[in-house]
């Protein structure tokens, strides 16, 4: 849970910029890839990752700047990101106003009571969730996969270093 407003806008400006990297690798094709028939495609994914910005935002009574909830998967990736990029950016906005003790607010979350402080980190635990899933079906569609908390796999060699075994 966050205590300190400044604390999560460091927070979510890293974890932003994570998203970013992997939603900027997706292209057109790879927007529906899924691991089975009934599953979420790695489009729906990242317009999931998009539209929850504000669908949870919404309920701390924050206006972020994000399609609904409900919007259909646009059929481009660029279209994704630039969403993303806009409604992250909204994000730090909107809790820029707040102060500490705002995060101690509690609001109807799903039907729990939620402080604001603990709604923030599940946005970013949500989003990190998420982002793991889209890594497997970007491998699985081919895609390279960046890394966002240290190197990926195809990412090693920059270091000069072999992956690590698996």
């Amino acid at each position: 849970m966050f205590r300190r407003v400044a604390d999560f806008l460091g927070t979510w400006d890293e974890e932003r910029k994570g998203t970013l990297k992997i939603l900027e690798a997706l292209d057109d094709r790879s927007l529906a890839q899924a691991s089975a028939g009934d599953h979420r495609t790695l489009g729906r994914l990242a317009w999931h990752l998009t539209t929850t910005l504000g669908e949870m935002m919404e309920r701390t009574s924050l206006s972020v700047g994000a399609p609904p909830h409900d919007s259909p998967v646009p059929a481009s990736a660029s279209a994704i990101v630039e969403a993303y990029a806009k409604a992250a950016a909204s994000v730090a906005e909107q809790v820029s106003g707040w102060t500490d003790a705002t995060l101690e607010v509690e609001d109807d979350m799903y039907g729990q009571r939620w402080p604001r402080g603990r709604t923030l980190l599940a946005l970013l635990v949500h989003q990190t969730h998420h982002r793991g899933q889209m890594t497997v079906l970007m491998r699985q569609a081919g895609l390279k996969v960046p890394g966002v908390y240290g190197p990926a796999r195809e990412e090693w060699a920059a270091f000069g270093m072999q992956p690590p075994a698996v």
